[in-house]
């Protein structure tokens, strides 16, 4: 036999691992007593059936007008003049009191109102307009049923505030262009909103925006609405003090939603980059963002400690998995909502200081081109995280994806992480006074980790946590668990490839319950310290320790005629091999060569 036996004699086929001790607590049970995980439920799952017929009507995308019939103001420095007697002149302030179709042009150092009937639907048509409101909004619209302001073709228009805002009529306003009713933007002109003290555009109800280019510079929000914000084929580039995009509705769980159609935006926030207080889609669109100066400055970024985990045991899993809170520091992710995330398009473009994209109940990806790189998880799901289609490339990331459950139907997933790749984070884990961590390096146990070693004792394991892969491609290279599943992992489709980690206190596969392998093929290479093979298989799985390996160094599986099944040189340095396909028939016998050393082994 060739020096591979030799070397590899403790290359045995790795059993049964943890999850077989007889100790261990069902699921569901606690055994920590702790019920923080009981109190934070998940939303109401929205209704995802809408389309853009349901949020963008007819009158949303019209920005023809009957010229002869509508009403010109014309704004002269500190006053204006208007055709009709629907508009009132009172020093720098317009107030437009009818409904009508009103076009305007020039300068202004005041502000317009509007101030229509509670049924009056209004065109503001602006043909190269520049207002400067020193204490209040620029443009106004206090009372009406809907405001149109279309932005005529091939003109240029500017919204600003001078620095303060002070309450008009015991209105408080705090954003250079402010409604208090229906907004509708639109038209292929442009619009630049300045606003040093406050938001930007600020809707107390729809906020809906069809056409146009628009560059938003302020302290607070770019686009600040209560009831929904609804986006496309606009430009937007804002450079937001807090978020990009804000949408929340504390009165109605219903509202506060964000949908984004088509378009570009690009923005820099210090806050969020667009979040929603209910529930958050994209069906298409560019988007790039960068919040709280990008993924070197996340809280994870350079923290190797377990203090990071939250009081969790191996793999990060944290216990009660209770919501996050951020009382304490500045929210400062790409895409958040407090309900669901649904994307099924675009082209999206992420670099945050903390999650990327994070949803507190459940995220799902139908589609659409990612470009990642987070200082905290670059996927977050506080319940579900599907995966069905799309390209997804993380660069950096804490950890690749988390969440309670996640499900990988489709898709390419190429992703780093600092710490685990994907992290079923839902459990309870207990250390005893012995063993515990250190302990599973050896001490004999129900074997499955090389060199003999078991838990040496003293954890105990209790999860709800699941991992799902049926289909897709998945790269990781993780410095953590390459898949933490603290709980089930079950294979059945898909291409999964496993790079890392290197550490001894860290495993390639990582589960507390068990690890099925039905179809699909995983190729996993790490560290042997604390390294799980699967619990169960239906089609062959051959899992060695192969001492210290070098990275680059060729892994080639072949059946016993010479044919080439696998064949892989691993990024990272590796102790372990786990290999697994539809091509290997447990109890068959194939031929192993890594580097210059080769033997024939069984799969199990």
């Amino acid at each position: 036999m060739k020096k591979l036996i030799a070397i590899l004699l403790i290359l045995v086929l790795l059993g049964a691992l943890a999850g077989c001790d007889s100790n261990a607590p069902s699921v569901g049970a606690n055994p920590g007593g702790d019920t923080s995980g009981d109190k934070n439920e998940s939303p109401t799952q929205p209704d995802f059936s809408q389309t853009d017929e349901d949020m963008f009507t007819d009158r949303d995308n019209k920005t023809e007008h009957d010229a002869d019939k509508a009403v010109t103001i014309q704004l002269n420095g500190t006053t204006a003049t208007a055709s009709s007697d629907s508009v009132q002149i009172n020093g720098s302030t317009v107030v437009i009191k009818e409904e009508a179709i009103y076009v305007i042009s020039g300068t202004l150092e005041g502000m317009i109102v509007v101030d229509a009937p509670a049924t009056a639907k209004l065109q503001l048509v602006f043909e190269g307009v520049d207002i400067t409101a020193e204490t209040s909004a620029a443009l106004y619209v206090l009372e009406a049923d809907k405001v149109f302001l279309t932005l005529a073709e091939g003109t240029s228009n500017s919204l600003s505030n001078g620095g303060s805002f002070v309450a008009v009529d015991d209105n408080s306003i705090d954003g250079a262009l402010f409604s208090k009713q229906d907004l509708t933007l639109n038209g292929s002109g442009s619009l630049t909103v300045t606003s040093p003290a406050g938001h930007g555009i600020v809707c107390k109800d729809d906020l809906v925006i069809t056409g146009g280019s628009y560059v938003i510079n302020c302290a607070s929000h770019g686009l600040d609405a209560n009831d929904s914000v609804r986006i496309a084929d606009a430009t937007l580039t804002i450079d937001a003090g807090k978020d990009t995009i804000h949408c929340e509705n504390t009165d109605d769980t219903t509202k506060g939603f964000i949908y984004i159609s088509s378009g570009t935006i690009k923005g820099e926030a210090e806050g969020d980059g667009i979040s929603a207080g209910s529930y958050l889609r994209i069906e298409g669109g560019m988007i790039n963002l960068l919040t709280g100066g990008g993924s070197e400055n996340g809280s994870k970024a350079s923290s190797d400690s377990f203090g990071d985990f939250m009081g969790g045991g191996p793999g990060g899993m944290r216990p009660g998995y209770s919501q996050e809170t951020e009382t304490d520091s500045t929210s400062m992710k790409g895409l958040k909502a407090t309900n669901s995330i649904l994307i099924s398009g675009g082209n999206i473009t992420v670099n945050s200081a903390d999650d990327a994209i994070h949803s507190d109940a459940s995220l799902i990806i139908n589609g659409g081109v990612f470009t990642i790189a987070s200082g905290d998880d670059a996927f977050h799901a506080e319940d579900t995280l599907t995966v069905t289609a799309g390209t997804v490339d993380i660069s950096d990331s804490y950890e690749g994806l988390e969440a309670m459950h996640i499900d990988v139907q489709g898709g390419e997933i190429t992703l780093t992480a600092s710490d685990d790749g994907l992290n079923a984070a839902g459990g309870t884990d207990q250390s005893g006074t012995e063993g515990g961590r250190d302990g599973m390096f050896g001490g004999g146990g129900p074997g499955g980790r090389p060199g003999g070693g078991g838990f040496g004792g003293g954890m105990s394991a209790n999860s709800d946590g699941s991992i799902k892969i049926s289909g897709g491609t998945l790269y990781i290279n993780s410095s953590g668990d390459g898949i933490d599943a603290n709980g089930t992992l079950e294979i059945s489709g898909g291409h999964i490839t496993v790079v890392g980690p290197t550490r001894g206190d860290t495993a390639t596969l990582d589960y507390d319950i068990s690890a099925t392998i039905s179809g699909g093929t995983f190729i996993g290479t790490g560290a042997s310290g604390m390294a799980q093979t699967f619990s169960d298989s239906e089609q062959g799985v051959i899992a060695l320790s192969v001492g210290s390996r070098t990275a680059g160094t060729q892994i080639v599986l072949k059946d016993l005629s010479g044919n080439v099944l696998l064949s892989y040189a691993p990024k990272l340095d590796f102790a372990v091999v786990i290999l697994s396909s539809p091509e290997l028939t447990k109890g068959a016998s194939y031929n192993i060569t890594i580097g210059s050393d080769s033997g024939e082994f069984e799969a199990d």
